[in-house]
C-alpha cells in the first residue's frame, strides 16, 4: 500500500522540487485545482500493485520547468518526472532518420 501524497512529495523531492514549485495539479485539456486541494485529495492509501489502475491515469502535478504524470504498467501505477528538453548546444544535421551523427551538419 502507498499513500498518493507522500509519494509525491517523495519523487519531488528526489528531483530537488518543493512544495512551493508546484503552479497546479489536474487533467490535462480537462481541469486544473491548486496544490492545496491535491493535498487534501491525495492524502490516501492506495494499492499500486499489479491489481489494476487506482489513481487516475491522467493526473498531472506541474511546475514551472517539470510536470508529474502517472504511468501504469499490467496494473503497477507510479509518477514520472518529466523536464522541458534543454536546447542542445550540437547543431541540426540535414537529415532526421538513420544515424544523424554521420550527416553533414548545417549552421
Amino acid at each position: 500500500m502507498r499513500n498518493l501524497l507522500k509519494e509525491t512529495l517523495f519523487i519531488l523531492k528526489s528531483n530537488d522540487k518543493k512544495e512551493s514549485d508546484v503552479l497546479w495539479c489536474g487533467i490535462q485539456n480537462e481541469g486544473s485545482f491548486s496544490w492545496k486541494t491535491f493535498k487534501k485529495l491525495a492524502n490516501f492509501e492506495y494499492n499500486n500493485g499489479y491489481c489494476g489502475n487506482e489513481v487516475a491515469s491522467y493526473l498531472l502535478v506541474v511546475g514551472k520547468d517539470f510536470w508529474l504524470e502517472r504511468h501504469e504498467y499490467d496494473g503497477s501505477e507510479w509518477w514520472e518526472f518529466k523536464t522541458m528538453p534543454k536546447k542542445p548546444r550540437r547543431r541540426i544535421c540535414k537529415k532526421l532518420f538513420g544515424h544523424l551523427w554521420k550527416h553533414e551538419c548545417i549552421d
